[in-house]
């Protein structure tokens, strides 16, 4: 299936490794210019020649920190104009929901909430112009199934989701679109984090917990991130310019919900 995206410029955040390495690598295969975003320009670089070579796309960087106004402005430097933004950033801590400080908060919305917002905000404008523009936000499942050890998660997530929906519905007319991708149980670095975690908490091998949480999951598997990836290539095609404003969840069947 040609997606009809090649040439398009995307700008894919927190893409040096994870969701957002295997996100760009799907752009860049159906042919887009890719810049890719992370705070190690050592590690950006290495996983930006990987991609050169191994799909032959023109491939940039910019080396800033999503969290902090300097950051965000050099990153919008660099790639002024895309077609495609993929939000993504490092998720907030797990934990007790009674212990979590005014600091930890305040940090959990600067980085999954504020700072996706004002990307948006900076480059949505311009893709109305140029009536071609698509967003995907990797946000969580725990948006639609919250969690109490995630809250912090939950609550920034939760409100970038609301904002992009309301203002899909006003960008909808230029063929500009934003939708968010909600992973559950993909076989990443921060899954790999949950698993020891959750052994430490119950005392067993990294075996026996990646055992429990994968039977958690109805297709009894973890997800790969190539699988995320493709859902999101499809979501900045030119196929899916009359989707919009919607949660689309990547964990296995394991929402319960109808809606």
């Amino acid at each position: 299936m040609d997606l009809g995206i090649a040439g398009r410029r995307a700008l894919v955040c927190a893409s040096s490794k994870g969701l957002g390495l295997a996100c760009a690598t799907a752009l860049a295969q159906e042919g887009c210019e890719v810049t890719l975003n992370g705070r190690d320009a050592k590690v950006l670089e290495s996983a930006a020649q990987e991609l050169r070579d191994r799909t032959g796309a023109k491939v940039s960087t910019v080396a800033a920190d999503l969290n902090t106004v300097d950051g965000r402005a050099r990153i919008v430097a660099a790639c002024p104009k895309p077609d495609i933004l993929v939000n993504n950033n490092a998720g907030p801590p797990p934990g007790n929901w009674s212990e979590f400080q005014r600091e930890d908060w305040l940090a959990a919305v600067e980085s999954n909430m504020l700072a996706p917002i004002l990307l948006v905000q900076a480059f949505v404008p311009g893709m109305r112009v140029r009536k071609f523009g698509r967003v995907v936000n990797i946000t969580s499942a725990m948006v639609k199934a919250p969690l109490a050890h995630m809250t912090l998660s939950t609550a920034a997530r939760a409100g970038l989701t609301a904002f992009c929906k309301a203002i899909s519905r006003e960008v909808a007319a230029d063929n500009v679109t934003l939708n968010n991708l909600l992973p559950e149980r993909i076989d990443t670095g921060r899954q790999k984090f949950m698993i020891e975690r959750r052994a430490k908490l119950d005392g067993v091998s990294t075996e026996e917990a990646r055992r429990t949480i994968t039977n958690t999951i109805a297709a009894k598997r973890f997800g790969s991130p190539q699988e995320f990836a493709s859902a999101c290539a499809y979501l900045c095609s030119d196929l899916a310019g009359f989707i919009s404003g919607q949660n689309v969840q990547v964990d296995g069947g394991t929402y319960p919900g109808l809606v």
